[in-house]
């Protein structure tokens, strides 16, 4: 009997890697985020709402009869482990980089791509520089925070606010972000009665805010993530100011409501998905529904992951039976105008931009999201 073991071993192996042809190995996803620090809560719900996705995919047998395993590493937002650990990913043999955190984060991440011949999908980001130029390896889902900070501008203006600071914090997400707050002021013909700056490692927004509240605005727009967000717009109301607060969509989590608490009443934020109880979206009425037999409530951060992997998903079923990176990128360029469910994602080899939806958001009493 033990004469037979290491040959019953090695056609184990063999079947575990899909060599023999009777199983097929996994198809591995790569995510790095700041499963730790200061983005935590919103990383946890947008990675929650893609497993909804896969798990429900892999529960009707996978893509071409194989499972897709998402394998996520911590980055603490730190965009240099971030590149590290999307390193460590492509390394194991990852098919793609998916969903992973933070403007400077992807920009570490980007010279990788065409290195090692990897897509990223859906960066969890919204900024300029990863939509022009195109990025032939890089496939964004959500819309640019430059529209999103423009949008929200607007939306001041037109209920006769006027006097709009900014607070930002002082990196390359922040300079990308601003600059679409400052057009949507210009339009109007407005500056800013504030700009303030914080330091993105070690964020001190008491002092911040005291300087913004000095010129007496209407509103405040706070970017930045998390919780440094949180201490400025708690800060604000502890200086006893009722200044309108607004902030981008990448702070759009239950766990930055609750990490708000009470100063989070009235404040509006920007989404770049369709309102997360809207049942008149099919794709909003699936996701509501897999999350119900998950018991969660679905949330606007988990709607982000959940589009992105129907998106990959789709670049997966067209990329042939032993999917590639590169035809997975091929498939993805070439998918044009697809419908999810009420909603459009487009590419193409001169656009890689997926969506453009932006949508405004103000949290209620009772801690949800209103729109």
């Amino acid at each position: 009997m033990n004469a037979f073991r290491p040959r019953r071993l090695l056609t184990t192996a063999l079947l575990a890697v899909g060599l023999l042809g009777s199983a097929q190995a996994d198809i591995t996803v790569g995510q790095t985020a700041g499963i730790t620090g200061a983005v935590a809560g919103s990383v946890k719900e947008v990675t929650q709402g893609a497993r909804l996705y896969f798990d429900a995919v892999n529960a009707e047998g996978g893509v071409g009869g194989q499972k897709i395993t998402l394998v996520s590493l911590d980055d603490k937002f730190d965009p240099k482990l971030a590149a590290a650990n999307a390193k460590t990913l492509i390394d194991q043999g990852v098919i793609t980089l998916f969903l992973n955190r933070g403007t400077p984060h992807t920009q570490a991440i980007m010279p990788l791509l065409a290195e090692h011949k990897i897509p990223l999908v859906a960066p969890s980001t919204g900024a300029m520089v990863l939509h022009k130029p195109v990025n032939p390896w890089l496939f964004n889902v959500r819309a640019t925070y430059q529209r999103e900070a423009e949008r929200a501008i607007e939306h001041l203006s037109l209920i006769g606010i006027n006097r709009i600071a900014l607070v930002q914090v002082n990196d390359s997400f922040g300079e990308d972000a601003v600059a679409g707050a400052l057009a949507g002021l210009a339009k109007t013909n407005k500056q800013p009665v504030a700009h303030e700056k914080f330091d993105r490692a070690k964020p001190e927004l008491a002092p911040v805010v005291a300087k913004v509240l000095a010129a007496q605005p209407q509103a405040v727009m706070f970017i930045g993530s998390g919780s440094a967000v949180v201490e400025g717009m708690k800060a604000v109301r502890a200086a006893g100011s009722s200044a309108q607060m607004v902030t981008l969509s990448n702070n759009a989590s239950a766990g930055f409501i609750k990490d708000l608490g009470d100063a989070g009443h009235g404040v509006i934020v920007s989404q770049v998905f369709p309102y997360e109880r809207s049942i008149a979206k099919p794709i909003i009425k699936e996701a509501m529904e897999l999350a119900r037999k998950a018991s969660t409530e679905l949330t606007p951060s988990m709607v982000e992951g959940y589009v992105a992997a129907k998106v990959l998903v789709e670049g997966l079923k067209r990329a042939g039976p032993k999917p590639t990176r590169d035809s997975l990128r091929k498939a993805l360029e070439g998918l044009g105008r697809f419908d999810l469910g009420g909603i459009e994602v487009g590419y193409g080899p001169n656009d890689h931009s997926g969506m453009d939806y932006v949508d405004l958001a103000i949290i209620d009493q009772t801690g949800k999201f209103r729109r």
